[in-house]
């Protein structure tokens, strides 16, 4: 472990040598060379997917691991849009000349090595990979065991297009040792690596935060919820629930729990109930809930499950006061709608509720660095520090102070 990390961090200090011009243009090339070698990402996928089948992986894990031409098209053209952002190295974040004449610049730099721990998606190998590039960092990759084979080909394609530009591969590197006790040893590595970035259940990022002597920015599970307030426009919330639900239940931006003002829940529920079981979404309830409509019983637990499935919870609240207090209790600080018309009531439920990302009148699907324009992103943060929300290369950089002087003495 710790020869393959010390090849990493030399491999991260050759980063420091090429122009952003070129390290865009062999981004382009990795594109390209996904494309290129699409059935052969397809094939080892169909393996992942016959083993996970075998083993009875869950529908959504199951989702989130199958790639197709479309899915791999869409990595390439992430990693071509992560080439067409600006170079976020080498930036004068501010500057200033002191009292003594000293000229002060904060300049953007590469963080180092970033060690990324995720499951079950292997477009997350391309994307890291690609705004680790972008960004001048070293990266090693530690996907789920589910998804060996895919994440095994992709970072391989990505390898050879470094090797055909005289580039050491270990620029992009899977961790040899992906068991348990392989990640323990990774992130105790803080003299080779400098950040961890853990994505994926609960049980890793506990584990990996406890145990990190690496500084390490989270990316928690997907606890969301969309409020509908009593002066919201009733159409535009079902088609906004219907989509941060459905659209793609096995995201960590997708709604668990749909809340609803007291006022309006004997309107509005028959109608949410009406579209949800056009779209086959079990619905769990709360007593109240029940008393309008005929669904399942919700628990408190439910309530603090993040289904990644076609499962949703429903509560009635009163008002706004009782939807921020819900998402208090139960939300992970991930991404928080409302749907309302009244603005006072839209700043107050932005300015109480701690999260990542909160709306006004949008689905909750849009927390994504593609969608925010970042082209792609390394998880979505739900830590304070340093980088929150869709964490694109601006979060992988961190800065210096340059001082230049003539001649001055303190």
């Amino acid at each position: 472990m710790e020869h393959f990390l010390d090849k990493a961090k030399s491999a991260s200090r050759v980063l420091a040598t090429l122009s952003g011009s070129e390290r865009n243009r062999i981004l382009r090339e990795m594109a390209e060379a996904l494309r290129a070698n699409t059935m052969n990402i397809i094939e080892a996928n169909a393996l992942d997917m016959r083993k996970g089948s075998e083993e009875k992986l869950a529908a959504s894990l199951m989702e989130r691991l199958m790639l197709d031409e479309k899915r791999i098209e869409s990595m390439a053209v992430a990693i071509e849009e992560i080439a067409a952002l600006k170079d976020p190295i080498g930036k004068v974040l501010e500057g200033w000349v002191t009292e003594v004449g000293l000229k002060i610049e904060k300049v953007s730099i590469p963080i180092g090595v970033i060690g990324i721990i995720y499951e079950s998606r292997p477009n997350v190998t391309s994307d890291t990979a690609a705004l680790c590039f972008k960004s001048s960092n070293g990266c090693v990759l530690k996907g789920g065991k589910e998804a060996e084979a895919s994440n095994g080909i992709i970072a391989d394609v990505l390898q050879q297009v470094l090797l055909r530009n005289n580039l050491p591969k270990e620029l992009i590197a899977l961790l040899p040792d992906a068991t348990r006790e392989g990640v323990a040893k990774l992130i105790k590595m803080d003299q080779y690596v400098d950040l961890i970035v853990p994505r994926g259940g609960e049980a890793l990022i506990r584990f990996v935060s406890q145990n990190s002597s690496v500084p390490v920015v989270k990316h928690d599970k997907g606890q969301c919820h969309l409020y509908i307030d009593k002066d919201a426009k009733i159409q535009d919330a079902l088609r906004i629930a219907v989509n941060a639900k459905v659209q793609r239940p096995s995201a960590c931006n997708s709604i668990e729990t749909l809340l609803v003002d007291s006022t309006i829940a004997l309107e509005v529920l028959p109608l949410i109930k009406e579209v949800f079981d056009r779209e086959n979404t079990r619905l769990k309830g709360c007593e109240q809930t029940r008393e309008i409509i005929s669904v399942e019983k919700a628990s408190e637990e439910d309530f603090d499950t993040e289904y990644l499935a076609n499962i949703l919870n429903l509560r009635v609240v009163d008002g706004v006061d009782g939807a921020i207090s819900h998402i208090v209790r139960f939300g992970s600080s991930h991404s928080e709608s409302i749907i309302t018309e009244n603005i006072t009531t839209a700043e107050k439920f932005m300015n109480s509720i701690d999260a990542s990302t909160l709306y006004v009148n949008a689905s909750t699907r849009f927390t994504d660095g593609g969608m925010f324009g970042f082209g792609a992103e390394v998880g979505i943060s739900t830590s304070k520090l340093h980088a929150r929300g869709p964490m694109g290369i601006e979060g992988l950089t961190t800065y210096k102070y340059k001082v230049y002087g003539k001649g001055q003495i303190r």
